[in-house]
């Protein structure tokens, strides 16, 4: 592939300016190269091209007439899994880093793009080219902060890199799709991880103090699908915390804006998803969305145990619930929080319903964040697999 160079005469935008996005940068890290050039067409909060991206990686875009494609994007399969020795001190089992290490064993790449932390904050991200298995290791664990990803990405093309992996959730690599053809690269491979309600540092502080008795001892943290939330903590320790008597009259502002009006929780344009919402608890959910993320996924088949994914219970009335208690930032006394998470748990969503109540939640929630926030935006920037989704529910103004 040849590469295009229109970008070297762009200077990246200096730390703190002001991005093409305002308010709703999301800080992926594009601007902070010349690839700046390109942000006008690049940024998902400056234009939204979902079908376009789709279509362009994997050949087609999403059946919005097939109830998981319109939830979960075009893929070739869905499958649980979790490795039979998992990696000590991962988030979940270690997939994603075990998927990576053996990538650069084989020479199937020659770098990996993901996220390290500072020395100083495990919290603050510290976005690398690895370029061995210690440096792959050393990101594991989510970094739930807003991270600058893509500002690697000039490092790649002066380093005459031609196959590349790069770990990274949807408004990254969304943005990496738009300028993908150039970096220069052979063969680029994109393994994503779901996301959503990230923060600033400052914001993630806040929900740690808010939420958490030692925030201070807070390794990493996770809404999880028995509706509470895990804080698992330096001493081996997991506190567990329900979504239902969460602050939520502290915390509803603490989430990035970029974040509160994204709608691509499943990370629709990488080839190989890794998260957790759509598998049982303990086991994580891997979505193949082509042919390039089928040929990731096997380099660790002899290492994983896997099962078909499965769907129990019904979203809609907890969804429709939820809307105006977030709305009108409702929290439960504790005592009330942790018997409504108990009795939801045995009888709610479970499985890929429990993905859906997940996407169902978060994408009204979003809908009326942009509607009320910017109304000029609404017709283009939400997605028609949004609207459909949306439309199941009856909204507040």
């Amino acid at each position: 592939m040849t590469s295009v160079y229109p970008h070297n005469k762009a200077k990246a935008l200096k730390p703190g300016s002001r991005r093409p996005a305002k308010e709703l940068c999301s800080e992926c890290g594009l601007c902070d190269t010349y690839y700046v050039h390109y942000v006008k067409e690049a940024c998902a909060f400056i234009n939204q091209q979902f079908q376009e991206l789709e279509t362009k990686v994997h050949g087609r875009d999403r059946n919005l007439e097939n109830p998981d494609e319109l939830y979960f994007g075009v893929h070739q399969q869905m499958i649980a899994a979790r490795k039979q020795e998992p990696i000590e001190g991962a988030q979940w089992t270690g997939i994603v880093s075990s998927i990576a290490i053996e990538m650069l064993n084989r020479g199937m790449v020659e770098g990996v793009v993901c996220v390290q932390n500072t020395k100083e904050d495990r919290f603050q991200p510290k976005p690398i080219i690895a370029r061995t298995p210690e440096e792959i290791l050393a990101a594991k664990v989510n970094k739930p902060t807003l991270s600058p990803n893509l500002s690697v990405l000039e490092e790649i093309e002066k380093s005459g890199m031609k196959r590349l992996l790069v770990i990274g959730v949807g408004c990254q690599i969304q943005a990496l799709r738009a300028v993908e053809k150039q970096l220069g690269l052979e063969k680029l491979y994109v393994l994503g991880t779901p996301c959503v309600d990230n923060v600033t540092r400052a914001g993630l502080q806040k929900f740690l103090d808010t939420t958490s008795k030692s925030p201070d001892t807070v390794v990493y943290y996770e809404f999880m699908q028995d509706f509470r939330v895990h804080f698992k903590h330096e001493d081996g320790s997991t506190e567990l915390v329900p979504f239902f008597g969460l602050n939520t009259k502290e915390l509803k502002d603490v989430f990035a804006p970029s974040c509160m009006s994204c709608f691509d929780y499943v990370n629709a344009t990488a080839d190989l998803v890794v998260g957790y919402m759509g598998a049982p608890f303990g086991w994580q959910w891997i979505v193949v969305r082509n042919d390039t993320g089928q040929e990731m996924l096997d380099l660790v088949q002899n290492q994983i145990d896997t099962q078909p994914v499965t769907s129990q219970g019904n979203r809609k009335e907890a969804v429709q619930q939820s809307i105006p208690a977030y709305d009108k930032a409702v929290t439960l006394p504790m005592w009330a929080a942790k018997l409504m998470g108990v009795v939801i748990e045995k009888i709610g969503p479970k499985g890929l319903e429990y993905a859906r109540f997940s996407i169902d939640s978060h994408f009204t929630r979003n809908y009326l964040y942009v509607k009320r926030n910017y109304p000029e935006k609404l017709a283009a920037h939400v997605p028609e697999f949004a609207k459909k989704i949306v439309g199941q529910y009856k909204l507040p103004e």
